[in-house]
Formats: C-alpha cells, structure tokens, sequence
C-alpha cells in the first residue's frame, strides 16, 4: 500500500502542477479530530501523510504536521493513530496547534488561527472524506476548521449555530486568510451512515482526490459520492457567492472525472443535528479537553 499511495500522490501532485522550492516551509493539516475511535476511521490515514510528506521532501521543502483536535493535542491523536510508526525516518516535525493569532475575517469577526498555519509557505489540506451528522458530509473546505486553534472552534459552534448560515459563511470566509496550498482527499477508506467521529462505518472507496482549489475539490467529491450539492450547507455557502469551483458543469479533470469513479451506495445522516452547541456542551467539552491535556 505504501508504495501505491506514493506513485498516487506523485501523479495527483504532478497533475495539479504544485511545485515547491527548496527550503520551502510546507505544513501538511490532516483531519485529527479525536483518537475516541480505536480503528482511526474518523482521522485522516497515517500512510497518506507519509506518503504525502515524503514527495514534499524529496522535492526539497522542510515539512511539518499538525492540527487541533476537538479533544486532546495533535501529538496525542497523532500517537494513537500511528503517525510517528508511518513517518519513522523522514525529517517531519510534528506539531500542536497551539500558538495563534487573531485574524479578520470578511465579516468582521476575529478567529484565532493557528500560528503555524498562518506562516508556512503552503498549506497541504488533508481531509478525511466522511459523512458529518451535522453538516451532512465533511470534505476539503471543512477541514480548514481545524487551522481555528483549540476552544474557539466549539465557541464559534455556540456563536454562530443558529444564526442562519453564519456558520457556513465562517467556514468559508476562512479560505480567504489563509495561504495558498493544495488539498488531497483521503478516501482510501471513507467513513459513512455517521460521522465525524462516532457512528461511521468504513467505507472502502479505494479513492485519492486532489484539486488546488478546494470548493472544486467538493464539488467533485459530492458528484463522487452522488450525493445533490445543495443538501451540503457548506457548498450551497460556495455557490450562493458565486466561488470558483462550486459550478460542476466547468471544473477541469487532469484525470479521472467524477463520473468515472461515481459510488451509489455512500450513506450520509438522512436528518441533521444543529450545527449549535449549548452551554451545557460548551461545559462538557472543556472539561474533556482539559483531561486529554492532562492525560497527555
């Protein structure tokens, strides 16, 4: 499998026609959201990270990876995963997103982004394409969430939950702060019927997607996985706004289109929780939070 995921990567990369100089500081934020399930279903597979960390140093750049879970540090879901066993060897750093700075979205508002996201010289965007009981179904531009550093992801849940689509414009505004970069789906094995972390069932799509464009990489996946774009809150938000990317008729396939790899049987949440988190839930969640740390 190792050696399949590297000559897959490679084509996507080359396909896409990302280069990187040397010396270049390249920063790989995979989907760790919570080492809860044992199997990993729920976080983006360590031998893709591998795979992928392993061509941005072989093309020169210096390579580190990270993210913020929803409970616990990076490191710690890293561990339990089996990140250090994959990436044994290479010159990876990895890191907790845990310095931030305040950033102005287009809205007005202010999000803490991780430091280390902020700063590197391309973002490499690695979600787990998994089916989400309150966004339906989590893909590229979702997990740009995890660059918001620790507290203020659940707070900005709170915030903006039952305002409308306020929650899904966040989302969104975060594309336009953050750098340029490239994502790459992980759905080797997908997670569907639930997610994003309890609930899921595997889902072995045997399928690597990349785009440059990330709302392109969405819309295509949604294509994929033959589910209507517009039951997605995320892509009605692109496409709403007029993004590149959210119109299926004109995106350009390097390789195999959505057509030729399309599924019928990805199962996603027939009805949705509320995206809010009540203050009971805001309660619960930092003193989870603060037991990881302390385990850790």
């Amino acid at each position: 499998m190792p050696a399949e995921l590297d000559m897959g990567v490679g084509e996507l990369l080359q396909s896409l026609g990302v280069s990187v100089s040397a010396g270049a500081r390249v920063l790989l934020k995979p989907n760790l959201i919570s080492a809860a399930r044992p199997d990993g279903l729920a976080c983006t597979h360590p031998l893709l990270v591998a795979a992928v960390a392993r061509w941005f140093l072989d093309h020169g750049a210096r390579v580190a990876v990270g993210d913020s879970p929803a409970f616990g540090t990076a490191r710690q879901v890293m561990t339990a995963c089996g990140y250090p066993e994959s990436v044994q060897g290479l010159a990876v750093r990895r890191v907790n997103f845990d310095r931030h700075q305040q950033v102005r979205l287009a809205d007005g508002q202010r999000v803490g982004i991780a430091r280390a996201a902020l700063e590197c010289d391309l973002l490499v965007n690695l979600p787990k394409i998994k089916a989400h009981c309150q966004v339906l179904v989590s893909l590229a531009v979702k997990n740009y969430f995890g660059t918001v550093v620790g507290w203020r992801k659940p707070w900005l849940h709170a915030k903006h939950g039952d305002s409308g689509n306020r929650f899904e414009a966040m989302l969104v505004d975060l594309l336009g702060v953050l750098p340029a970069g490239v994502s790459l789906a992980d759905g080797v094995v997908a997670m569907h019927g639930s997610g994003p972390v309890k609930g899921g069932r595997p889902h072995a799509l045997g399928l690597l997607a990349g785009a440059v464009n990330p709302v392109a990489l969405d819309t295509a996946l949604l294509g994929v996985l033959a589910i209507d774009p517009s039951r997605s809150m995320v892509w009605r938000e692109c496409h709403r706004r007029g993004l590149p990317g959210s119109d299926p008729h004109v995106i350009v396939y390097p390789l195999l289109t959505a057509a030729a790899v399309q599924v019928s049987d990805f199962a996603v949440p027939q009805g949705l929780k509320s995206v809010s988190f009540r203050p009971h839930r805001l309660l619960l969640g930092a003193f989870k939070r603060l037991a990881a740390r302390l385990v850790g």
